[in-house]
């Protein structure tokens, strides 16, 4: 597990992104994979994020993730559900100790804040998609409605797919650069004609930055180019792949 220098806040939240490392499950989602909306068996996949959640220092049953859409939906969780009532948003947050804030990718940014001094944690999934639409200002709003505030927050930007992995097309430039014309510099142009190369944790980065979030880091791994460490759904897709694992990224209020 990997974490984050901003988040260190000498013991009240705990926070880790997951590799691929380190779980039970075979073949294509060996082996720490956590998704339950992959086709792995459900029983592995449990014991995996089982095993997350005592590496975090929690019990077992301490992960608790959502239904991720794409979307700047916010939920905020004042208790575990079940696997099956998982809500369709992508943003969490909380204030109640012992409760993990899950949020699972294969390339997407995974986003985790906290603000100590308030007892408060988030976690967003930030695709390009969700961080346009807003699940970054969303789930740092929902943190101050329970009384944290942006210049005490510590935030990192997880493992996920970097620039010179992730060619998008004009498309995406296009929805970026109309929300945000400073979005420009976020794209090079690829070696293919009229692709172009996008900096995500740079674009996710900049709407911390646009939120007053007081720390910031991206860490500096690509969940594209890192096969041992990271599943990645653009790579397995340019394999000819169906399916693929899932990473948990996870922040917690100590109990």
């Amino acid at each position: 597990m990997i974490t984050g220098e901003a988040l260190g806040d000498g013991g009240r939240v705990t926070h880790a992104f997951f590799t691929r490392e380190g779980g039970v499950s075979e073949g294509i989602y060996a082996s720490l994979n956590c998704g339950l909306g992959s086709g792995d068996h459900p029983d592995a996949v449990r014991t995996n994020r089982a095993r997350a959640a005592v590496r975090l220092g929690l019990s077992e049953g301490a992960v608790v993730t959502a239904y991720q859409v794409h979307s700047a939906t916010i939920a905020v969780v004042d208790s575990h559900w079940r696997d099956e009532e998982r809500p369709k948003v992508d943003g969490l947050v909380t204030k109640v100790p012992g409760i993990a804030l899950g949020i699972l990718t294969a390339d997407c940014a995974p986003v985790l804040l906290a603000d100590p001094e308030s007892g408060v944690v988030g976690a967003a999934h930030a695709g390009w998609r969700g961080a346009l639409a807003g699940v970054v200002e969303a789930t740092v709003g929902a943190m101050m409605a329970l009384g944290a505030k942006p210049a005490r927050m510590a935030a990192a930007v997880g493992p996920c797919i970097r620039q010179r992995s992730y060619e998008v097309g004009p498309d995406v430039r296009d929805a970026v650069c109309a929300a945000n014309g400073g979005a420009a510099r976020l794209f090079v142009p690829s070696d293919r004609r009229d692709r172009f190369l996008f900096d995500l944790p740079g674009y996710v980065t900049g709407r911390l930055e646009g939120v007053a979030v007081g720390a910031i880091e991206a860490l500096p791994l690509d969940t594209y180019a890192d096969a041992t460490r990271f599943f990645s759904y653009r790579r397995t897709t340019h394999a000819g792949g169906r399916d693929y694992g899932r990473m948990l990224s996870a922040i917690a209020l100590q109990p």
